[in-house]
């Protein structure tokens, strides 16, 4: 802006500011009124500051246009002029416009064009053109504005069979980059899947003439991606669409929502929402789109090749004639028609309450989506009768036991709340967040997932239908007071028994959910060559058939929770364990557990060789990246010491000062002659933060120090653990906590440590339990995501299990001081 602009027109600029701050601030609005007022007030802004101007229009495209101003929104302005005025004249007029908006401060997209130049941009590049579809006229000549509007709506028509395939690729890509916004933890509002692009996308779809999107609660789920990007702009004072952790409760308050997990519940429906109304507009994209090519559809069950061109309820095929959709029957009211499982024309859902399921199931086993129009149809069916009849249970296990298919099949029936009406314990873990790093879904799609990998390894049971019921309902109890095991075993009878079971199956499931997770615990956590291990597994399961299913859930539960909660490693100490309970079950002899096995030549050569040095033996193996699941591994380091107090605080603390990360440990001693003290052997698997792990002198250098008391170890971690509070603050987490393992080993008191994971953690454990008085004989120690999950083996003075009312104390002390 020029200096004589500002002269003229000194009261623009802090009116407009003023009335800016006015409405973020003052006048409490929210939503669409929010939105709305703030475009009116920048349209009467730009709209003076463009003044009166022949030939010219100020256009708002994209959001702006569409008058969706957000409070930190860009400004998507086009200076459309139609090529009579000489180009410095039109950049002084842009100058007029422009200049003012960056001294505000406010981020500006602009363009100057004529409307045959805007015309050829809309044709290069595929955001112009879809910007243009939302032009709205800011100021100067309407004419040109309306003219705009015209020709791109009218070539986005005559150009959609060509564009919407580059359309459907750029969200494709964008999914593909962002992720899917209802998994996320911290999503991107605008650019995941089911996000605000996605809303965009569907609006030109329809534009276009060739497609629309389903309209039931898409409006509704847009307008709450709105008002929270809006309450996140407000949280943050930046433009941003990443709904991150620190800024959730933050932004649930401002929605009058109790905290961040209701935020995101209601996040994730309206994704959910927006997701599947682009699956199923793109399905009938390419339904249209393959009609109108004439391309041939192979006959499903024939050999016959033929062209089915259907468009809604029919399509023109051969010269102009008319012809029917080709109707192939699946079940029993259900039928294919072109790629997409409906209903027969007899179909009576208000009468046939077991229809919704019945077409799930052949949808499923065809692999064939669930045609809308019939879920919609769906909705109307008639209530199951309780119990169920066989039909129904029979019906929903083929749904399951298709495997991949189910996915999508399930989340029609969900969109549409008849998974709801079946089961109604199912809408409270619906969209339920799952703050844990392992977990990649949802509570409802992990639940989904599960099943889905549990009916790959129905081969393997006597029982697969409770198996397939345990693996859709394990977590059933998530996000209801108490322990979700113990809460969901009980909501699994009594499904159970709604379902049409007897007591001793309706138990069996019961029995599962409530230990889903018993055997992935108890092998990583447990030492295997104690009987009480093994014991604690018999008395839950009860039966070899019980155990059987068990094992078979907890893979599928594992594989379906995300990429590094299963691997060869954590699978090979489950199915020991799975052995030796069996033989207990069975009345054969319990085989000896891996961890009492008989030290190896290296463990023996290091023990021996600290047995006679009375000094620190350090050994490193690398290892290659990933060999067991757990993520980066990089090195296996044996430490070998004579067995005296303080050998575990100081051997993590020397780890976490060299930025060594543990995955895993092992403790164990080694028996000596009459007179030696026994050796410690520790065997841990680690990794670098960054760079190169240090070699093994080094590390025996600065242990031998911990241990003699000339490294400060606890001094150093507290210095940096404080640098780096003052660097960035971080995400509260939840408390650790410590518990004591009922019946977890007859020689000793078994201690379970649950924390976030975090440099230095292991040392602060160990001089926990030192401070305690605890001498620990062995532990088992993982890292899995951001939690870690430990077992300490801990005996008193006197050498034995610690009486139940010190064990109790002793667990409140430690986790006092780890700061539970």
């Amino acid at each position: 802006m020029t200096e004589h602009d500002t002269e003229a027109h000194p009261g623009r600029q802090g009116g407009y500011a003023a009335a800016r701050l006015r409405l973020l601030h003052q006048e409490r609005l929210t939503g669409p009124p929010l939105r709305t007022e703030l475009a009116r007030a920048t349209d009467h802004w730009l709209g003076e500051l463009l003044g009166p101007a022949p030939g010219v229009a100020l256009v708002a495209v994209g959001g702006y246009g569409r008058g969706e101003l957000s409070p930190r929104s860009d400004l998507d302005v086009l200076l459309l002029h139609d090529g009579t005025t000489a180009d410095p004249g039109i950049a002084a007029l842009a100058d007029r416009v422009w200049y003012p908006v960056w001294d505000m401060g406010l981020a500006l997209d602009h363009s100057v064009r004529t409307p045959a130049e805007a015309r050829k941009a809309a044709a290069s590049d595929l955001k112009v053109h879809l910007g243009l579809l939302d032009a709205r006229h800011l100021a100067g000549d309407p004419a040109l504005t309306a003219a705009l509007r015209t020709t791109a709506y009218e070539d986005w028509r005559a150009q959609a069979p060509a564009r919407l395939p580059e359309l459907r690729e750029l969200c494709e890509e964008r999914a593909r980059r962002q992720g899917e916004l209802r998994f996320l933890l911290e999503p991107d509002l605008k650019e995941a899947r089911g996000g605000l692009r996605d809303a965009t996308a569907l609006r030109a779809v329809a534009a276009s003439w060739l497609a629309d999107a389903p309209r039931e609660g898409l409006e509704a789920a847009r307008t709450l991606l709105l008002d929270t990007r809006d309450a996140l702009h407000l949280a943050t004072g930046r433009a941003t669409d990443r709904l991150a952790l620190q800024e959730q409760d933050q932004v649930a308050a401002a929605l009058g929502l109790p905290d961040a997990d209701a935020l995101l519940r209601r996040v994730y429906g309206a994704a959910h929402t927006v997701s599947y109304a682009a699956e199923v507009t793109w399905r009938e994209v390419g339904r249209v789109l393959r009609a109108r090519s004439g391309r041939p559809r192979l006959r499903r069950g024939g050999g016959t090749s033929h062209a089915v061109q259907a468009m809604g309820d029919g399509g023109r095929g051969g010269r102009g004639g008319f012809v029917a959709p080709e109707r192939i029957p699946l079940a029993e009211g259900v039928v294919e028609q072109d790629g997409e499982v409906g209903l027969a024309r007899t179909a009576r859902p208000e009468h046939d309450p077991v229809l919704p399921l019945r077409a799930a199931a052949a949808a499923a086993q065809a692999g064939l989506p669930l045609s809308r129009h019939a879920v919609r149809r769906m909705t109307g069916a008639a209530a199951l009768p309780v119990p169920w009849p066989a039909e129904a249970r029979e019906q929903l296990l083929t749904l399951l036991g298709a495997g991949e298919p189910a996915v999508a099949v399930w989340e029609a029936l969900e969109t549409e709340g008849i998974v709801s009406r079946l089961l109604p314990e199912w809408e409270h873990v619906r969209c339920r967040p799952q703050r844990n790093a392992l977990h990649r879904w949802t509570v409802d799609r992990h639940l989904v997932e599960t099943a889905v990998r549990a009916a790959a390894l129905t081969r393997r049971v006597g029982r697969p239908d409770l198996l397939l019921l345990a693996a859709l309902l394990h977590d059933i109890g998530k996000g209801r007071p108490g322990d979700h095991s113990e809460t969901g075993a009980e909501t699994a009878r009594q499904v159970a028994a709604r379902l049409g079971y007897g007591p001793e199956d309706a138990g069996v499931l019961a029995t599962l959910v409530r230990h889903h997770l018993l055997l992935a615990d108890t092998a990583t956590r447990r030492d295997l060559g104690d009987p009480a291990t093994v014991r604690a597994v018999t008395d839950a399961v009860g039966s070899a058939a019980v155990l059987e299913l068990l094992h078979a859930l907890t893979e599928a539960d594992a594989l379906a929770t995300g990429p590094t909660a299963w691997s060869a490693w954590r699978a090979s100490l489950v199915a020991d364990l799975v052995r030796r309970a069996a033989a207990a079950l069975d009345g054969r002899p319990v085989p000896p557990g891996p961890r009492r096995s008989a030290p190896t030549a290296e463990q023996t050569t290091a023990a021996d060789e600290a047995r006679r040095t009375g000094a620190p033996v350090v050994v490193l193996r690398a290892r290659p990246e990933g060999t067991d699941g757990d993520g980066p591994v990089g090195v296996e380091l044996l430490i070998a010491l004579p067995d005296r107090p303080g050998v575990l605080p100081a051997a993590a603390g020397v780890l976490a000062l060299h930025r060594l990360r543990v995955r895993t440990a092992e403790i164990r001693a080694m028996a000596a002659p009459a007179g030696d003290r026994p050796v410690l052997l520790l065997t841990w698997r680690v990794a670098a933060e960054y760079g190169s792990p240090p070699g093994a002198a080094r590390l025996r250098e600065d242990l031998t120090r911990a241990l003699d008391g000339s490294l400060d170890v606890a001094g150093r971690l507290a210095e940096r653990e404080a640098a780096y509070r003052g660097r960035r603050p971080g995400v509260p987490h939840a408390p650790p906590r410590v518990s004591v393992a009922p019946g977890g080993s007859r020689d000793a008191t078994v201690l379970e440590v649950r924390a976030q994971d975090a440099p230095g953690l292991l040392h602060r454990i160990g001089r926990a339990l030192e401070e305690a008085g605890l001498w620990v004989r062995s532990a088992h120690v993982s890292t899995l995501g951001a939690s870690a999950v430990d077992a300490f083996y801990v005996t008193g003075s006197g050498g034995g299990p610690l009486p139940p009312e010190e064990a109790a104390r002793t667990a409140r002390a430690v986790q006092e001081s780890l700061g539970g």
